[in-house]
């Protein structure tokens, strides 16, 4: 009897938990604004021409700054100018540091906050060696089959020329903004940005200008990006993490490698990047991880719903499966990348010191002093010094006011089908220079391209198809046309 009364009340528990967990995935609903399909129409080969005689001049950043090609810049700026005649008439433009573009477009309303969309037209080298592998040269704007190719057409001409194409559109339809419009386009973003958006930004922070919102690249909108949804997924930075060295060192004896100690220096520093992969930093579902789940799950399969739904229930089991992969981990923890290690001259000789260099991509909330400490802790080797220096990560910024829901509507006029969410972005950008002098700060490039294309973006056969670049420039027009409503 009371067997049958136990097996009564836990069954009767499995109902309510059933009933509880299922609702809670009925009642979750979607977060995306209702598409309203872009009417725009541009003329596209004009709109070609342009974005392939762009690719064509080398801006290239390099890491030491006397071998920039400042003619090419010069060249390049000369270049804009001819080809955007109406925003050069009817916008201010403002040059920083003689290479840095401001352009203001002054709105009918200047009380209101200004929106900054922002880009950078340096690019990365081409890796010496590499050139024959580019089946169409990196600069030569090559338009074949359908595809635009050269540096930038990824990251991040691309962008420049993207808004500058959609202002020019918009000033020949008579438009006008109701807020002022900054369109800010670095020159050194590929080496920090510290003369280009940097500059720019503590300029305009000198003047007390405070934007509603910053708009810069960053994520992009990709296929079978999310388990359990169908449609293309468009992640847009809402923070990106920080980015830190760690360098450990230690100094000892050295010797004849016939009569080692026990523990020789490079052991020491090889037991210590083993002790730091082997612990790694807590992974947790939280800040920009835990709201691109949020903004996905109602788009999900029912099963993954169910789960993502009720996952204050099953975050643990989540949180395993997400470290379980490098990309999906990097989204929930601070990671740790061992890069350089130096010891050792002489093959018969113990090297006096030895050295590693760790890179480490910090989550929000984990401060460089957090990180120092935990290397040390976990390490335990009072003989091998740590120091720390880096950036932290930025600030996260809103996904529930209208500036948020802007860059969403803008992207789903043009992508109809597409699932836009917040994420954390892993790499860097210009955007966080302007973290102290906005609101909120966000990384899009409205692209949908392939995990293929991603490792093209710094690396051999960066190209874009036509119907994405034309549908850049209509997300632009159609940011700049939403947030005129508001």
């Amino acid at each position: 009897m009371k067997k049958k009364k136990f097996l009564l009340i836990v069954l009767s528990l499995l109902v309510l938990f059933a009933g509880f967990t299922l609702t809670k995935s009925f009642l979750v609903s979607s977060k995306q604004p209702a598409p309203v399909p872009t009417s725009v129409v541009i003329n596209e080969e004009k709109a070609i021409q342009n974005f392939s005689k762009a690719l064509t001049y080398k801006t290239i950043s390099f890491q030491e700054r006397e071998k920039f090609d400042l003619k090419e810049f010069d060249k390049f700026i000369a270049f804009l100018k001819d080809s955007y005649p109406n925003v050069h008439e009817k916008l201010d433009l403002e040059m920083v540091n003689d290479y840095g573009l401001v352009f203001k477009w002054i709105g009918s309303q200047s009380n209101k906050k200004p929106i900054g969309l922002t880009s950078h037209y340096d690019v990365v080298p081409v890796l010496s060696g590499t050139e024959s592998n580019w089946e169409n040269d990196p600069f030569s704007g090559a338009i074949k089959d359908g595809f635009i190719w050269g540096r930038g057409t990824l990251d991040d001409k691309i962008g420049v020329i993207g808004i500058l194409e959609a202002a020019e559109y918009l000033l020949t339809e008579g438009f006008t903004p109701s807020r002022d419009i900054y369109f800010m386009f670095g020159f050194d973003e590929e080496i920090g940005g510290d003369l280009g958006a940097k500059a720019i930004a503590e300029k305009l922070k000198q003047r007390g200008i405070q934007f509603d919102f910053v708009l810069d690249e960053g994520g992009a909108i990709v296929e079978n990006m999310v388990p359990g949804v169908e449609q293309p997924v468009g992640v847009v930075g809402i923070s990106e993490k920080g980015s830190a060295t760690a360098t450990l060192s230690i100094i000892g004896s050295g010797g004849h490698s016939s009569q080692p100690k026990d523990r020789t220096n490079i052991g020491r520093i090889a037991s210590a990047i083993s002790k730091l992969e082997e612990t790694q930093f807590d992974g947790k579902l939280r800040g920009p991880g835990n709201d691109l789940f949020e903004f996905v799950a109602p788009e999900m399969n029912f099963g993954m719903k169910y789960v993502f739904a009720n996952k204050l229930l099953f975050k643990p089991i989540i949180e395993q499966i997400l470290l379980k992969e490098p990309a999906t981990a990097a989204l929930i923890r601070t990671t740790i990348a061992p890069t350089i290690f130096q010891a050792g001259e002489q093959y018969n000789a113990l090297p006096e010191e030895a050295s590693a260099i760790i890179n480490l991509r910090l989550m929000p909330g984990d401060s460089l002093e957090d990180v120092k400490e935990f290397i040390v802790n976990t390490i335990d080797d009072g003989e091998i010094t740590v120091t720390v220096t880096g950036t932290e990560a930025s600030s996260i910024s809103s996904t529930e006011g209208p500036q948020f829901e802007a860059i969403q509507q803008a992207a789903r006029n043009v992508y109809n089908d597409s699932i836009i969410a917040p994420y954390l972005m892993f790499a860097g950008s210009d955007a966080k220079h302007y973290d102290s002098i906005s609101d909120n700060t966000y990384r899009f490039l409205p692209v949908q391209i392939s995990s293929d294309d991603l490792n093209r973006m710094h690396g051999t056969n960066e190209h874009i198809s036509i119907k994405n670049y034309i549908n850049a420039i209509k997300f632009y027009i159609e940011i700049m046309k939403v947030t005129n409503q508001q």
